[in-house]
C-alpha cells in the first residue's frame, strides 16, 4: 500500500518538472505492453489489466484517470487513489476538450511516441493543445527512489533471486528450456508477480550462447555443453522491476566465452566503482564498455538504463547520455558483449543502487558460470 507521504512526494517531483519545463498539464499513458504499464500506476495506483489507461495531472489541482470505457470491468479501478475516474467511448476526445475547457494550452505527454493509441493521439492533435514529448522529464523526476520505493525494489530483488535459483535447482541435461523457465515463472507467480514478467533466454551448443534473444524452447533437450543465459525481468507485487541473469553450463566452456568471462570480472569491479553520484551516464557507460572492447567484442543493445516501475527509464547509461547520477537511482546493467563475427556473446543482467561513493550490487548471487551443483551462495555443494 502507497502511503500518503509517497503519493504526494511522486507529485510533487513531477509537477517541479512540469513548471521546469512550462507545461500546464500533464497526460501519462500506459498499456498493457510488458513493462510499460507502471507509470499509470506511479501516479494513480491503478494497475492496467487489458487495452490502456491515462492519468491526467495538472500543474495546479486534482488528477484525473481516465479509461476507455469499454475496458469499465477489466481492472481494479477501485484500488486506484485517484478520486476522479472517467470511463471515456473515445478518452482522446475527452482530455481535448477537459484541457481546452480548463485553460490549458501546452501540455507534457509521457508515452507520446511509443504507448498512446493513434486514435487518441489524432484526437489530441486535433484542437489547439501544443503536445510536448515529456517521456524523459517524467523519467528524471521519478528516477531517485525513496526509502518506501527501495524497500520494494529489494523486495522484487529477493523474489527474482528465487526465480534463478528454481531454474538452477531444475536445470539437468534432458530437460528442456522451457521446463526451467516455468519453474522460474511458477515462482514468480506465487509471490504475486502476476504477469509481470518478461523471460528471455540466449542459447548456443558448445559453450558458447548466440546473441540473439528468444522465447525458451520446449522441444530439443539440454545437452552438458549447452550454455544457457536467462534473462529474467520481472516486477513484483508493489509493481517495481528488477533484472537478473547469471549463466548457466556444464561442459566445456568455447575460448571466446571465457574470454568474455573475464572482461565481466573487469566489468563488474567498474560498475562498482564509477556507478556514483556526480558521475554522468555517459562516463559510466565509456568506463565499463571498455575491457570488452580492449578484448575485441562489441556490444549489443543499450548498456544500462534507470529502472522503477516502467520497465526502462531514463536515464540510460550509453553513448553521449550526459545526464549526472544522483544518489537514490536504481540502475539496471547489461553490457551484451558480442564476438566480432556475431557469433556468439556473453551477458550478465543486475540491478545496482547508486551511491555517494559507488555502486550496491542489489543482488548476492556470485557473478559466476553456475553448472547446477552449487549452493544458494553460489559455492559447490560438498560431494
Amino acid at each position: 500500500m502507497t502511503s500518503t507521504a509517497e503519493i504526494e512526494r511522486r507529485y510533487a517531483k513531477v509537477r517541479q518538472a512540469m513548471a521546469a519545463a512550462e507545461v500546464s498539464a500533464l497526460i501519462v499513458c500506459g498499456s498493457e505492453y510488458t513493462g510499460f504499464d507502471g507509470a499509470v500506476r506511479y501516479l494513480s495506483g491503478f494497475r492496467i489489466v487489458h487495452r490502456f489507461a491515462y492519468v491526467l495531472l495538472p500543474l495546479v489541482g486534482d488528477p484525473c484517470a481516465v479509461f476507455p470505457s469499454e475496458a469499465r470491468y477489466v481492472g481494479a479501478h477501485s484500488d486506484s487513489w485517484v478520486e476522479e475516474k472517467v470511463f471515456a467511448e473515445h478518452p482522446g476526445v475527452w482530455m481535448r476538450q477537459y484541457l481546452e475547457s480548463s485553460g490549458a494550452r501546452r501540455v507534457g505527454v509521457y508515452g507520446l511516441d511509443y504507448v498512446m493509441p493513434v486514435r487518441d493521439y489524432r484526437a489530441l492533435a486535433a484542437g489547439g493543445l501544443e503536445l510536448v514529448p515529456f517521456d524523459e522529464q517524467f523519467d528524471l523526476a521519478r528516477s531517485v527512489k525513496s526509502a518506501e520505493e527501495l524497500a520494494e525494489v529489494r523486495r522484487t530483488m529477493a523474489i527474482n533471486e528465487a526465480g534463478f535459483w528454481s531454474v538452477h535447482a531444475t536445470y539437468q541435461p534432458g530437460r528442456t528450456q522451457a521446463d526451467l523457465m516455468a519453474e522460474a515463472e511458477a515462482e514468480f507467480a506465487r509471490r504475486g508477480c502476476g504477469r509481470h514478467t518478461m523471460d528471455m533466454v540466449l542459447w548456443g551448443r558448445h559453450g558458447a550462447a548466440d546473441p540473439e534473444f528468444r522465447i525458451p524452447e520446449s522441444v530439443d533437450p539440454i545437452r552438458d555443453d549447452d550454455l544457457l543465459l536467462y534473462s529474467l525481468e520481472v516486477a513484483g507485487p508493489s509493481g517495481y522491476w528488477v533484472e537478473f541473469t547469471r549463466p548457466l553450463c556444464r561442459g566445456v566452456l568455447a575460448p571466446d566465452t571465457l574470454r568474455m568471462l573475464v572482461a565481466y570480472d573487469q566489468y563488474f569491479e567498474l560498475a562498482r566503482r564509477t556507478m556514483k553520484k556526480g558521475m554522468t551516464a555517459h562516463d559510466v557507460h565509456r568506463a565499463v564498455s571498455q575491457p570488452f572492447l580492449d578484448a575485441g567484442f562489441g556490444l549489443g543493445h543499450v548498456t544500462g538504463h534507470s529502472i522503477g516501475m516502467t520497465m526502462i527509464e531514463h536515464p540510460r547509461i550509453g553513448e553521449g547520455v550526459e545526464v549526472e547520477l544522483v544518489e537514490g537511482m536504481v540502475i539496471s546493467m547489461h553490457p551484451h558483449a558480442i564476438t566480432g563475427d556475431g557469433k556468439s556473446c556473453m551477458y550478465m543482467q543486475d540491478t545496482w543502487l547508486v551511491g555517494a561513493d559507488g555502486a550496491e550490487l542489489l543482488s548476492g548471487v556470485a557473478a559466476k558460470v553456475f553448472d547446477g551443483t552449487e549452493d544458494r551462495a553460489g559455492r559447490e555443494e560438498p560431494a
